[in-house]
């Protein structure tokens, strides 16, 4: 199969390089960078020095460059774009013919004014490309770990069977399982809360609440996460699989999330924007979390976690004050609580 990938970040080269490593006989893969300097960069030295620095770039990985066009022959494209850049990739795509799938995670910012709701990625496709077949490729993984080759497992999620099936050819190999999934709501979701509940996570462990105090925030987002999947139409078995405990779980604890780190930063009196330009790369929870919780509440969906995140990026709480927050909210029933009473 012959691949495009869009986007030369940490991911996007992550996948790439795996798609052009398998063995036996490994896909024809391209990755396509806007930056003329990176890709002149990664032709020199074969490595992604800004982004996956120490990681070779296989020969069989083609670089590609200036403007934007798609080979003829292209089975699969897959769009590795922070969110903020997806809408303008799937309008310059919106006419090919081939599978497109995007990796990022999380809510568009808001477009139209107070009171527009944020949109999840298959959202902004109906908007701008709704002729595409389109899904998206998730889950609990970190680029530096699919790039060396260890074990992952991931979701590909689309109504379209063809989309699914088009993923799990170029992507699933002896180190990187691919489970298919038809609910692409769901899989957003957990794509785009866990980002925000890693920040409280990070918030915790930076404050050396201990593992407890870890464990009761995680098992508390997953039921804000689960709340709000189901109010936009998600299934809740979705939650309990990979794009939700499963990536939540890792994001939360895992000493290469960025969102995590951010949280631990701000515990340490760092400033938002020096947590943020310190990490080198995007860390989606910053700019989805006001869009997370405003979409909850136009839902009516209840979000505590969340909502004291966002206080805590605004400047609205401290640290402290952001969990003392958390931990001083009114007793309920675990199960009725769950289900957003």
């Amino acid at each position: 199969m012959k691949i495009v990938v869009l986007g030369a970040g940490a991911w996007g080269t992550a996948l790439a390089i795996s798609a052009a490593s398998q063995p036996g006989k490994p896909h024809r893969v391209g990755l396509w960078a806007r930056d003329a300097q990176q890709v002149a960069d990664m032709r020199g030295t074969r490595e992604n020095r800004r982004y996956l620095p120490g990681v070779a770039l296989p020969a069989a990985l083609e670089l590609l460059g200036g403007e934007l066009s798609v080979p003829g022959d292209v089975g699969l494209i897959v769009v590795g774009t922070p969110m903020a850049a997806l809408r303008g990739m799937l309008e310059q795509l919106a006419d090919v013919p081939v599978p497109v799938a995007w990796l990022c995670k999380g809510f568009e910012a808001p477009r139209d004014g107070p009171g527009a709701p944020g949109l999840l990625g298959h959202e902004i496709r109906a908007e701008v490309a709704p002729d595409l077949i389109t899904g998206v490729l998730s889950g609990p993984s970190f680029a530096q770990e699919v790039a060396r080759g260890q074990p992952t497992a991931l979701v590909a999620a689309s109504e379209h069977a063809s989309v699914r099936e088009a993923l799990v050819a170029a992507f699933h190999s002896p180190t990187l399982r691919v489970y298919a999934n038809e609910d692409i709501v769901g899989v957003e979701v957990g794509g785009a809360v866990k980002n925000v509940l890693a920040i409280a996570t990070g918030l915790c462990d930076g404050l050396n609440l201990g593992l407890n105090a870890r464990a009761a925030l995680i098992t508390r987002g997953l039921a804000e996460m689960t709340r709000l999947g189901l109010a936009l139409g998600a299934r809740a078995d979705t939650f309990m699989g990979l794009s939700g405990l499963g990536d939540l779980v890792l994001t939360a604890t895992g000493d290469l999330s960025r969102n995590r780190k951010v949280g631990q930063l701000l515990a340490q009196g760092l400033s938002l924007q020096q947590a943020v330009d310190s990490l080198g790369h995007v860390a989606e929870g910053v700019y989805s979390a006001r869009t997370v919780v405003q979409r909850a509440q136009l839902l009516g969906v209840d979000m505590p976690i969340s909502a004291g995140v966002v206080a805590l990026l605004d400047g609205r709480l401290e640290p402290t004050q952001a969990v003392a927050a958390l931990m001083g909210r009114d007793p309920k029933d675990e199960v009725s609580s769950a289900r957003g009473a």
